[in-house]
């Protein structure tokens, strides 16, 4: 399988010469470990790798105070680090006695609050840089559709044939809900995990309605916000708020929700291939997640993604904004003749009239009008 550099690797290396401990988080079978072993030549130092999933590695960890202090001079890795938390306030230990930069990189399948919520924080000793699966960017040499059709997990991206791929996604899924959830907290029977997965492909790239989706599951609401939560810090759904300016108009408040990984999202849709999924319902909606993803998975980190919708019907589907300023704006659309309603030019003339670009699965760019220009996903990504 060719190698493929990550985005966030320079990021990594700098951040190694100047934090004790720096994490990687993000979502299981993302390259978070690969990354890892490719990194350490790169560092000039001697490192040991323990993967938390192995007993004989668990075992070394038995003294892991003694053991970790033979081993101060390595840079040590430790994978999928959320299954020891009490690991946590012994590096905080071991670090203050003795602090230098680069002495644990530790890779965890979930956020950094739901790993803190476990754990003695190392507030000040680390620093957090979150892997995605494989963005479009990443993949030079890639078909755009294939990589929206599977998803970015590199066992899907790489397998030589659809089939294979929805294959390992579907146990990708089982494993997630019947093993990982629960390791992280979430003691939840898995046919209604299950079922809350399934409803929430009917929900992506829409606003949220947790009442609904309680009733609908014969649960209450906060339970179902429970659930969310760890969705949304096990990486697998992300919620993207409203950007609210004092127009003086009726602003919508409530998030829209979509799932982060496309093939995922299709594999629980019963979308296996390319035909299933341009004659789907959902290929709007699906498209529009996977640019919101790709622009995301992009961005420098002074621009934040919202999106704008009124109470009357005007919106955005993404709206970047620097400081406290909208300075592009996006609209996500499946036509090869895509136009813009009378919602969408209000809803741009009240966040100020930035550059709008309406982003299609169809190869070429042009401008509509002034500040508003037509173009694939290829251009846009040049652009941030």
């Amino acid at each position: 399988m060719k190698i493929y550099p990550r985005h966030i690797e320079q990021d990594l290396l700098q951040r190694l010469h100047n934090f004790p401990v720096v994490g990687i988080t993000g979502p299981r079978q993302a390259g978070k470990t690969t990354l890892a072993k490719n990194i350490v030549k790169d560092t000039g130092r001697e490192a040991l790798y323990l993967d938390l999933e192995l007993p004989s590695d668990l075992n070394r960890l038995r003294n892991a105070e003694l053991f970790l202090k033979e081993n101060e001079e390595k840079l040590v890795i430790i994978d999928e680090v959320q299954r020891k938390p009490e690991l946590f306030p012994l590096l905080r230990a071991l670090i203050d006695q003795h602090r230098v930069p680069g002495r644990f990189l530790i890779l965890g399948s979930a956020s950094p609050e739901l790993l803190r919520q476990s754990s003695e924080t190392l507030a000040g000793r680390i620093s957090y840089l979150e892997l995605t699966p494989f963005h479009f960017k990443e993949l030079p040499d890639s078909d755009f559709k294939k990589h929206w059709l599977r998803g970015g997990f590199p066992p899907t991206l790489f397998s030589l044939t659809d089939e294979a791929a929805f294959q390992w996604i579907q146990d990708f899924i089982t494993t997630f809900i019947e093993r990982d959830l629960p390791q992280f907290g979430l003691n939840a029977p898995a046919q209604t995990l299950r079922t809350l997965l399934q409803m929430l492909t009917g929900v992506h790239a829409n606003l949220l309605n947790q009442e609904m989706l309680a009733n609908s599951l014969g649960l209450t609401s906060p339970t179902v916000k429970r659930y969310l939560s760890y969705l949304e810090n096990t990486y697998f759904i992300r919620y993207l708020l409203p950007w609210h300016i004092n127009i003086g108009k009726r602003l919508v408040k409530t998030p829209k929700l979509f799932y982060r990984d496309s093939g995922v999202l299709h594999q629980l849709s019963s979308i296996t291939n390319s035909s299933d999924l341009i004659g789907h319902q959902l290929a709007g909606s699906s498209w529009e997640g996977y640019v919101v993803q790709q622009v995301i998975a992009n961005l420098p980190q002074n621009l934040l993604p919202y999106f704008y919708r009124t109470k009357d019907g005007s919106e955005l589907d993404l709206v970047l904004v620097k400081g406290n300023h909208p300075i592009m704006a996006l609209e996500i659309k499946m036509s090869s003749n895509p136009t813009l309603s009378k919602g969408t030019r209000i809803a741009h003339q009240d966040v100020g009239k930035p550059p709008l670009y309406i982003v299609t699965p169809h190869e070429g760019d042009y401008p509509m009008d002034e500040n508003i220009r037509v173009c694939d996903l290829k251009y846009l990504l040049e652009k941030l």
